[in-house]
């Protein structure tokens, strides 16, 4: 029987977590793989405390909403027991993660969207720390007050930015120039084949520079 601690992920450790959202680990060897697949519960809090930080990561830039993606890694790490077992290997961990949270998040924004749910997204409300390849929009991190109080004020309008374009091109963005993934890992994560891909990407970039020459 898995234990509880492996779900067991509070505020404190998310928000420290989503600070290493660059961080990368080995693949996992198949002696590992076969103890995920066995049920085995030690290898399976290895694997929460492992990828927690990068999927949680993802999924705030995804939903831009803590509780929401705090509450969708519970998920996704329990969709991730339920389906260990079919786990064949031609990606690694961290992109089959990747691919289920990606799914989680789309079915929890169908969820809302039935429901009519309507968000909104205070410019106070805090947020992690966060990095980005624009270099026009987030500034280096400085000691001085005033310079971190701008690149917070930055960071929160990027988030905004970003949840204000369409989930087809938010993905590939936040993947890729966001979390850093190669093209080959976002294809298998958005089950994409390149070409459609680098379109997405082109025309999300572009969308979300346009979104922020508003600001």
């Amino acid at each position: 029987m898995l234990s509880s601690k492996s779900f067991a992920i509070g505020e404190k450790e998310l928000d420290a977590a989503a600070a290493a959202t660059g961080s990368t680990f080995a693949s996992a060897d198949a002696a590992y793989i076969e103890k995920l697949r066995a049920g085995d519960a030690d290898a399976f809090d290895k694997l929460v405390v492992r990828y927690s930080g990068d999927i949680y990561a993802l999924l705030f830039r995804l939903t831009g909403d803590p509780e929401e993606a705090a509450d969708l890694v519970q998920e996704t790490f329990l969709r991730a027991l339920k389906a260990i077992g079919r786990f064949r290997g031609d990606a690694d961990l961290k992109t089959w993660l990747y691919r289920i949270a990606i799914n989680e998040s789309r079915n929890r924004f169908r969820w809302w969207k039935r429901r009519r749910r309507e968000k909104t997204v205070s410019l106070d409300e805090p947020l992690g720390n966060t990095a980005s390849v624009y270099e026009d929009v987030l500034a280096d991190s400085s000691a001085s007050p005033e310079d971190e109080a701008l690149r917070r004020e930055r960071e929160i309008i990027l988030q905004k930015a970003l949840r204000e374009l369409p989930a087809i091109y938010r993905e590939p963005v936040v993947l890729f120039d966001i979390e850093g993934l190669s093209y080959d890992e976002i294809c298998k994560s958005l089950d994409l084949n390149p070409g459609t891909l680098k379109s997405r990407l082109a025309r999300g970039r572009q969308e979300l520079k346009r979104k922020l020459a508003s600001y």
